[in-house]
């Protein structure tokens, strides 16, 4: 499909993923949650793509929130379904089966922050302004931000930024473990290739079940979890990838991945 509101393009097994509305700071409307939608749809189903990588246009904004006018409209009714729509975009990342890296160049504010927490990890520029000020209009985070933000940071970090409405720095965000690290500007996609041409190194498989042992079990009990990663520890066994890994590894050689 042709796309008005993002940018996508993909490109030595990584996808580039933009949201591409800069004049209003990238703000979601529901057309381009529907192009996300649609695009990491595309990705989850490309097995040429092993790592995607999100970021804003411009210099000023990552996302800086929600369509104002677009959410002023919304009614009880249509309020939820609003909501339900946004978080099943942002569970299909969070649960894509592959990597996804944010890159958090400036303003990261209300759906754009909940974004974010649903990637893999979080990469910040040095001038990124990060919070959740739905307070601020009268309503709460609704695509997630009162559930992953204390799963990230904990409860009281989760509950000041929620309740405060305010905007923390970069810095702020990789002291309270929210983003992974801090760069400059001009280093933010350059570092955030060089993390995924670190993860396309490794089997895709162990890649894929990794992902989802970290995301199921941090839901389950440590019994439950445990039992999981021994689950998905034995099909990894079975692959050819990991035949190829083990042997590689004796042979002192590279390995040659299929995902298989």
């Amino acid at each position: 499909m042709s796309y008005e509101n993002i940018l996508f393009e993909k490109k030595n097994s990584i996808a580039y993923v933009t949201v591409n509305r800069p004049k209003v700071l990238n703000a979601l409307n529901m057309a381009t949650m529907d192009e996300l939608r649609a695009a990491f749809h595309d990705i989850k189903n490309d097995a040429g793509v092993r790592v995607v990588i999100l970021t804003g246009a411009g210099e000023k904004a990552f996302i800086a929130g929600a369509d104002i006018n677009e959410l002023a409209a919304h009614t009880a009714v249509s309020g939820k379904e609003y909501t339900h729509r946004g978080q099943s975009v942002l569970n299909l990342i969070e649960n894509l089966g592959k990597p996804v890296i944010a890159c958090l160049n400036g303003f990261t504010l209300g759906g754009g922050c909940e974004i974010a927490m649903a990637c893999t990890m979080r990469l910040a520029s040095d001038n990124a302004k990060i919070g959740q000020p739905e307070v601020k209009l009268g309503i709460i985070p609704g695509y997630g931000g009162t559930q992953r933000l204390p799963r990230l940071v904990g409860k009281g970090r989760a509950m000041q930024m929620v309740l405060t409405g305010e905007m923390i720095t970069a810095q702020e965000a990789y002291r309270i473990g929210l983003v992974n690290e801090v760069t400059s500007p001009a280093e933010l996609i350059p570092r955030a290739e060089a993390i995924a041409q670190k993860i396309i190194a490794n089997a895709p498989l162990a890649v894929q079940y990794s992902l989802e042992a970290i995301n199921k079990g941090l839901e389950m009990t440590l019994p439950e979890a445990l039992y999981l990663e021994a689950v998905l520890f034995s099909v990894a066994c079975s692959s050819e990838d990991k035949k190829e890994g083990t042997t590689a590894f004796l042979e002192k050689r590279p390995a040659q991945f299929k995902g298989k």
